[in-house]
């Protein structure tokens, strides 16, 4: 498995990570390069160019770097985005020796400018650009924890390589242009931070009185004009520059190893610097995503390890924040429970339909495709019948109703459960008869074959469920790599009805199939996303993405659940788990992140020059061309963008 690291920590009954076990140089097998002269005696980083203690080099996102990754020579990192797009690159950090106190190889700081164009635009550190530290799950590098901006510390450990993750998010209203900034890694004493002096109450109140002035100079900003509003901002730059070099704030001068932040020339001589180039181009990515991409969030997870009561205001503020946050990640997220016999409920909106806030959720323009419960939420005086008709009516006059999917029943397997999704249908089509109901499937009914072969058997379903299921959601697995296969599947579709075809991925298929599970190739990960494209799915559903063991405290361990591969339905991590109040994302969700926005790319591409030369174009650039035959590094991704870039932006 390239640039991940060895040394599975799982328990002995789980399932071993995917692709995790190879050889390779992440194995810590070097067998030469990298070999710089020895520092004898105590280091002191405020006299030795940082670039003698630390190894630093960046890395794609489609990279899996390991603990055990081996430096590479440092280049500039070069991207191309769209606007209202994120791309993320990786740096690398491995200390050469050993400056710091005990247990640790030594501190590092690394310091963001902003990104700016020639122009003015401007790409605003914490803002546009952010930094997160890639931590490992069972030995595969996964969650990225958020870091300080625009200066962030890290102990580095000997023999270790740390992994920065760096994202950069383009506005949907930036002006296209080359946007150029810098982050500056330095080593630091080990005793900087232990050595800060307490303030006395008149040094207190000096820079209270400074900053409070600052915050006059610009806190009105909005109704002044535009001389006003440089002169202000020019007196309030000046008074926080005084501040900062103020003694006070000594300690954190260059003598002491820190940086002056206003002062970046004076750091640089020790400091190892990294340029960062963002190509913005005149194209924006759709608000609305082009492929309805329809995660599950397990509600029962929430519960249990946020200790919230079902129906409570902090339940409500939970599932909202589970909501906005994996909205971003151009997702439509719905909350599920499942009952007996794989029968599930799922539900965009908490709220009922003629909630105001269950109109906000479903007329965000992010969102692609909303369920709607068949079920109440919520039990009541009412009966579950009347709930129902009255949600669906109230939904129907609504001009995002075009947007709603009833998700019934995940896998049936037996006539009985298919005679119960075609009853549940027949009432909500009572109430709507534009209504869409969605099942996903892998096999055809085992209690009464339609067909001699299994195959047969699984594209005859449409003739079950038909005119009760609109659309038809067929697992990845069946088609092994069998590509032409989804014509026979396809075939059986009525598209004049409205029938459509969506795919998913669970369990499997596995390794070397695209798919999400921790350990698998970063390609691996994003290529889900161009099967899709190259299949003409509509659609995608994955099952859950917090699914993992039951807990009953927020930052307790995360555990993947028994029997199924690790990483198989979790996207995401409680951030509590790791210090913070946000939820952490995987380094997967990123990419799949990454595999949605290069739809809208090919999307773009073919509506130029047709579906066929957007076919012809994955094949040529060797991105993707099967689910065995995909490239397994990332530059082909950026050859096959940059082709699109070329193509298109004369038009736009």
């Amino acid at each position: 498995m390239e640039n991940t690291a060895g040394g599975n920590t799982q328990v002995d009954d789980v399932p071993p990570v995917e692709g995790v076990a190879g050889g390779g140089t992440a194995y810590g097998w070097n067998d030469g390069g990298f070999h710089s002269n020895p520092i004898r005696g105590t280091v002191d980083p405020t006299k030795v160019p940082s670039s003698e203690l630390l190894h630093v080099w960046c890395m794609p996102s489609t990279s899996n770097v390991g603990q055990q990754e081996m430096p590479r020579s440092l280049e500039c990192i070069n991207l191309l985005a769209a606007r209202n797009e994120r791309e993320s690159a990786q740096i690398a950090i491995r200390p050469k020796v050993t400056w710091g106190g005990p247990g640790i190889a030594g501190v590092v700081q690394v310091h963001c400018t902003d990104l700016c164009s020639s122009s003015g635009g401007r790409l605003v550190v914490g803002e546009s650009l952010t930094l997160r530290r890639v931590v490992s799950m069972l030995g595969v590098p996964d969650a990225l924890v958020p870091l300080d901006l625009p200066s962030t510390q890290l102990n580095l450990l000997p023999g270790e390589t740390t992994a920065i993750w760096v994202s950069i998010d383009v506005p949907a209203g930036q002006p296209p242009g080359q946007y150029e900034g810098e982050l500056f890694i330095t080593a630091l004493k080990a005793d900087t931070e232990s050595s800060a002096k307490c303030l006395t109450k008149a040094e207190k109140h000096e820079i209270y009185r400074a900053l409070t002035g600052c915050l006059d100079a610009v806190e009105h900003i909005d109704i002044q004009t535009q001389e006003e509003v440089v002169q202000r901002v020019k007196m309030a730059t000046s008074d926080l520059k005084r501040i900062l070099v103020s003694p006070t704030f000594s300690e954190y001068s260059l003598e002491n190893g820190l940086v002056d932040m206003m002062d970046e020339d004076g750091f640089t001589n020790l400091s190892v610097r990294l340029k960062i180039s963002v190509t913005v181009w005149d194209f924006t990515l759709p608000t609305t995503p082009s492929l309805p991409a329809v995660f599950g969030i397990s509600e029962t997870v929430i519960e249990d390890r946020y200790g919230v009561q079902h129906g409570t205001d902090e339940w409500y503020e939970a599932l909202d924040q589970h909501f906005s946050w994996l909205l971003q990640y151009r997702i439509s997220p719905f909350f599920c429970r499942w009952a007996d016999g794989m029968r599930v409920l799922a539900y965009t909106s908490p709220w009922s339909a003629d909630h105001p806030k269950s109109d906000e959720y479903y007329s965000d323009p992010r969102l692609a495709a909303y369920a709607v419960p068949y079920d109440p939420v919520f039990s009541s005086g009412d009966s579950a019948k009347d709930i129902l008709r009255k949600e669906i009516e109230t939904l129907k006059t609504r001009t995002h109703w075009k947007k709603a999917y009833f998700y019934l029943w995940d896998e049936p397997l037996i006539l009985e459960q298919y005679d119960s999704i075609r009853k549940m249908s027949s009432e909500i089509r009572s109430y709507a008869l534009d209504a869409r109901v969605l099942t996903t499937y892998y096999s055809g009914p085992s209690d009464a074959p339609l067909a001699a072969s299994t195959f047969e058997n699984f594209i005859k379903v449409p003739k079950l469920l038909r005119p009760h299921n609109q659309i038809y959601c067929t697992s990845e697995w069946v088609l092994g790599n069998r590509e032409d296969l989804v014509k026979d599947i396809t075939a059986e579709l009525q598209p004049e009805m409205g029938e459509e075809w969506w795919t998913y991925v669970c369990l499997g298929p596995t390794d070397p199939h695209p798919n999400w599970h921790l350990g698998m190739r970063g390609t691996q990960h994003r290529a889900v996303m161009w099967r899709v494209w190259k299949e003409g799915g509509t659609g995608f559903l994955y099952w859950g993405s917090n699914c993992y063991e039951k807990a009953t405290v927020a930052g307790a361990e995360i555990r993947f659940r028994r029997g199924l591969p690790p990483g198989d339905g979790v996207l995401f991590y409680p951030g509590e788990v790791f210090s913070s109040k946000q939820l952490i994302a995987s380094v997967r969700l990123e990419r799949i992140l990454s595999g949605l926005q290069d739809i809208e790319y090919l999307n773009l591409y073919t509506s130029k020059y047709g579906r066929d030369q957007g076919l012809a174009l994955l094949e040529k650039t060797g991105v993707y061309l099967g689910p065995e035959r995909y490239t397994l590094d990332h530059m082909p991704i950026d050859l096959m963008r940059a082709e699109i870039f070329n193509a298109c932006r004369s038009g736009h």
